[in-house]
């Protein structure tokens, strides 16, 4: 019955949202085609949070039907069909957002951040570069959180997530030169500590992958294990790892959750990698491979890895 609700739904998002992106013809189902050539489809939703999301999904389907030109109704249906796993819906609903509103900079941010979900790179970097000119002589905007942290406190804003994402997609693609850019970006804005961490993270390793260790030393000098977050616990976790500062095995088996698990294994993966156990990092990247939660950003850089292996 769930899932009927849903895709009754998506139904009625698609009588209103114009069918073009560039994306390839796939089997119902399916969501993208994997760096290793492997059918990635639309992900199991967790019981205990499908009727909230879904709910959420409803709301924002009435918004969205009283103001259709409305760029945060738009914004919020795709953000929310995503959160189910309706990456490519979502991408189509923001695509309708650049058509209606191609001088909003969020349409362009949003839609590249599903982008980088559904493993086009390329086209997500054209869309944060869309996006970074359009933003350039406008003041930074927080950004609200689609799945809030406890305290309700949101920890980031439109340029920090323009530049972060953007970081990431150049990540994946192997270009770290680039990736050190857009991360050098991002930290000169005024960050909150969460988005400075998750930042810093990223930026480490891209450092790390293009030897430059001692920049990569000094970027994460000030961080200390007493350092109070909202939610990215486990980006501050592995930074501690790459300081020698936590036991990295005993990250790995303590993290519960999915995406903990794929964000802990990519970092301590990474971790054995540029210290010279690459065997052990690509061991650790395929069992993430293997779990299947392929919508994580630490499971598309493990799929990463092991479609390029051998490329640093």
């Amino acid at each position: 019955m769930k899932t009927s609700c849903y895709l009754l739904l998506i139904a009625l998002l698609a009588i209103s949202c114009r069918q073009r992106y560039d994306l390839p013809v796939l089997p119902a189902g399916a969501q993208a085609i994997s760096l290793l050539g492997d059918t990635l489809k639309t992900p199991v939703i967790n019981p205990s949070d499908f009727d909230e999301y879904n709910n959420n999904l409803l709301q924002a389907v009435m918004d969205y039907r009283t103001d259709p030109e409305n760029p945060d109704y738009i914004i919020w249906l795709g953000r929310r069909t995503a959160y189910l796993g309706g990456y490519r819906e979502a991408l189509n609903i923001f695509t309708e957002g650049v058509y209606k509103l191609p001088e909003d900079p969020r349409m362009y941010r949003h839609r590249g951040h599903r982008y980088i979900t559904l493993r086009q790179f390329d086209l997500a970097i054209r869309d944060f570069e869309s996006a970074e000119n359009l933003m350039r002589n406008l003041p930074d905007q927080v950004e609200p959180d689609g799945l809030p942290n406890e305290a309700g406190i949101p920890t980031s804003t439109l340029k920090s997530n323009v530049w972060y994402h953007k970081g990431l997609a150049y990540y994946l693609k192997g270009d770290f030169e680039r990736a050190v850019e857009a991360y050098q970006n991002a930290l000169e804005l005024e960050l909150t500590e969460d988005m400075r961490i998750a930042t810093l993270y990223w930026y480490y390793m891209a450092l790390r992958r293009i030897g430059k260790d001692d920049d990569a030393g000094r970027a994460i000098a000030d961080i200390t294990p007493e350092m109070e977050l909202f939610e990215n616990d486990t980006y501050l976790s592995l930074i501690l790892v790459f300081k020698g500062v936590f036991d990295p095995e005993r990250l790995l088996e303590t993290a519960e959750d999915a995406l903990t698990n794929a964000t802990l294994g990519y970092g301590l993966g990474n971790w054995h990698y540029i210290n010279g156990r690459q065997d052990r990092a690509y061991e650790i990247w395929q069992d993430i491979y293997d779990s299947g939660n392929w919508p994580a950003f630490g499971f598309i850089a493990a799929e990463a890895e092991l479609a390029g292996k051998g490329r640093r």
